[in-house]
């Protein structure tokens, strides 16, 4: 790859693992983000199978991940009286994890980690403040894309053009000529993430979670700092119609009316909710978005290309950094690997990451209902069999079967690319 020039969109977790592999294969990388400094809020995140393998290759980073996980010890599941009735814990072994991971870490310190291994790169440029505003390709879609900015960077041509600017892409939307929603595949699910100073766990460093009529999911966890972390989503029937337009609207309207949604939806909830609203109301890192997935026919299009949520977001099944990271790897390894011919290495990419994707987006049977039942009798019913199943310890066996995300680390076997550097 002779200085491939790159566009890179979006600089969470896609974005700068693209920008790391394309600047290691010898490309010339821009990345821009459309908000002004790095994002360091976000809810706790796993990195699991192929992205575990993509970390291993980034020398220092998984020490970097290892000095900055949330330290969790695991999860207690409790009753509105705040009694437990079930604990999931970690394996102990990385390459074998259960539902809690060694490698448990928030979303905004992972952020961070990827931009200091990148932010020094001669090869790298980071753009923030900065969104497309427009993308114009060749006749036949198989040269250069000429990109126009929103916000004062200068039209530019660019080799490739990459969104990483997650589930709601504009990007995608632009260089795919469709709507911002268009492939999206609602879950009728939304989640709220921040921090309190109030220390609802009492020092301990196992998280807590908590369900209450009406699907509303919380958990409670730990941050070495010393606040607690919340998570709280809003769990809808798969068949309730768009049951997340409220939510969306509410978004529209900014973080202050947001919260007074959640709030309202969390009202009389029980358990701790309320000293977890009051924290909220006054929490500076609040984050919330949709839960969707995102299927499209094509990862890409000429010198168009999705990766990480833009392009396969998997909704609930905590595969998401997970998918970014192999993604943005495979993309540039494929790319470096038919030099000179960029469409072979984008029908490349499609074809090692299609199957992982698959596998990857696979809703569990009953997630939805197992996570949050709607009715007190489902509540009940749920909680005893999990106390049965603790119990009797069957899930400590039957855990690491339940969903490719508990796979082991080598499952999917990511190919070995040669590097110009």
């Amino acid at each position: 790859m002779s200085k491939l020039k790159v566009l890179v969109v979006g600089a969470s977790i896609a974005g700068p693992t693209a920008a790391y592999w394309f600047a290691k294969a010898g490309a010339s990388v821009t990345i821009i983000e459309r908000f002004p400094k790095m994002r360091t809020n976000g809810q706790n995140i796993d990195i699991r199978t192929a992205g575990v393998t993509v970390m291993r290759k980034m020398p220092g980073m998984e020490a970097a991940v290892r000095a900055k996980t949330t330290q969790m010890e695991g999860i207690s599941i409790v009753r509105d009286n705040g009694r437990p009735y079930g604990t999931i814990k970690a394996t102990g072994n990385p390459d074998q994890q259960s539902l809690v991971s060694e490698y448990e870490i928030f979303r905004g310190d992972l952020a961070q980690i990827l931009f200091d291994l990148t932010k020094d790169n001669e090869n790298i440029k980071y753009v923030f403040g900065e969104q497309v505003a427009s993308m114009q390709q060749k006749e036949k879609d198989d040269g250069p894309i000429t990109v126009e900015f929103a916000n004062g960077l200068l039209t530019s041509e660019y080799d490739l053009v990459v969104a990483c600017d997650g589930a709601t892409s504009r990007t995608r939307a632009i260089g795919l000529g469709c709507g911002v929603r268009d492939h999206i595949k609602p879950t009728n699910c939304w989640a709220a993430s921040f921090s309190i100073k109030q220390d609802l766990l009492e020092g301990s460093k196992m998280a807590q979670s908590y369900s209450a009529t009406g699907g509303r999911f919380s958990a409670i966890g730990p941050d070495p700092s010393g606040v607690n972390r919340v998570g709280l989503m809003g769990i809808h029937p798969r068949d309730d119609g768009d049951a997340t337009l409220p939510f969306r609207e509410a978004m529209k309207q900014g973080d202050d009316a947001l919260k007074q949604f959640v709030a309202q939806h969390y009202k009389g909830a029980g358990w701790k909710i309320d000293e977890v609203v009051k924290g909220m109301m006054e929490a500076g890192d609040f984050y919330a978005n949709e839960i969707v997935q995102v299927k499209t026919l094509s990862l890409y299009k000429g010198c168009f290309v999705l990766v990480g949520d833009a392009g396969y977001a998997p909704s609930f099944t905590g595969t998401g950094t997970t998918l970014a990271m192999a993604g943005a790897y495979v993309l540039a390894g494929e790319v470096g690997r038919h030099k000179g011919n960029l469409a072979a290495g984008l029908r490349g990419y499609e074809e090692q990451m299609r199957p992982i994707i698959d596998d990857l987006q696979k809703i569990p049977p009953l997630i939805p209902t197992i996570f949050a039942p709607q009715t007190a009798w489902g509540i009940w019913l749920r909680n005893n069999i999990f106390a049965f199943i603790a119990w009797t310890r069957i899930l400590e066996f039957a855990q690491k079967f339940f969903a490719g995300s508990f796979a082991s680390t080598d499952k999917y076997g990511l190919p070995d690319y040669e590097w110009v550097a």
